[in-house]
């Protein structure tokens, strides 16, 4: 049970680690690069002291050749003019300088081989940074375009939400209507009901005597009766 918890736990770490690393794989890949381009400039650097060593070790190379030269020209001198003495010790030295030269030979060649490993060495690291940074480049646009379509698909949601907010807006809008006509209508019949109360006191009122009727009554109908039978209005009073 230990021995499966403790793997649980490995895994979960693992897991984390590998989802930290790529949620921020550019920044990763960003200290990666700036870490490569030191190494690099540092390459260049070496490079520039194999160089200037190099060029040291040829000028030596050139002197000790220059003094040899000239000691050996000494020497045949001297032997052409009898003093084989002088030329012995001019042997001598001439020994030592050779020797001198052959050490600066030796030296030179193992600083020509350095400089060379270490310029094939910078130009594949500086093609291989160039590669690194154009991909950067190209990665950081097409994360840019991950983090949008990733966008979308959180604000479909959104859309979702926002159309069911809508047709709530809609349906309130309606409910409001439908309470708006029926006050409308209610303000109507009460305004009828009022007008309808008022005509019958009228009507009343006109009847008992009190001020113009307000709608003909028996009387009235008799009279209009007579009045086309030809009746005089006597009679109609009658």
């Amino acid at each position: 049970m230990l021995k499966t918890l403790s793997t649980l736990l490995r895994g979960a770490s693992a897991a984390a680690a590998e989802d930290l690393a790529d949620r921020n794989a550019l920044l990763i890949l960003d200290q990666q690069i700036r870490e490569v381009a030191a190494g690099v400039e540092a390459g260049k650097r070496a490079l520039a002291l194999a160089m200037a060593r190099d060029a040291t070790e040829a000028r030596c190379l050139a002197d000790a050749e220059a003094r040899l030269a000239g000691l050996e020209a000494r020497a045949v001198a001297a032997l052409q003019g009898g003093r084989e003495d002088l030329a012995a010790e001019a042997a001598h030295a001439i020994l030592a300088l050779d020797a001198d030269r052959e050490a600066a030979r030796s030296t030179r060649s193992a600083l020509q081989t350095e400089v060379e490993a270490l310029r094939r060495a910078h130009a594949d690291a500086g093609r291989r940074l160039a590669a690194l940074q154009r991909g950067r480049s190209a990665a950081q646009a097409a994360e840019a375009v991950r983090r949008l379509r990733a966008g979308r698909l959180r604000n479909t949601a959104s859309t979702s939400t926002l159309a069911e907010a809508e047709a709530t807006l809609a349906r309130l809008r309606a409910r409001q209507g439908e309470d708006s006509a029926a006050e409308t209508a209610l303000d109507v019949l009460d305004a009828a009901t009022a007008d309808a109360t008022a005509g019958a006191v009228a009507t009343r009122l006109g009847a008992a005597g009190f001020g113009a009727r307000t709608s003909p009554g028996i009387a009235d109908v008799m009279a209009r009766l007579k009045a086309k039978a030809g009746l005089p209005a006597a009679a109609q009073a009658l």
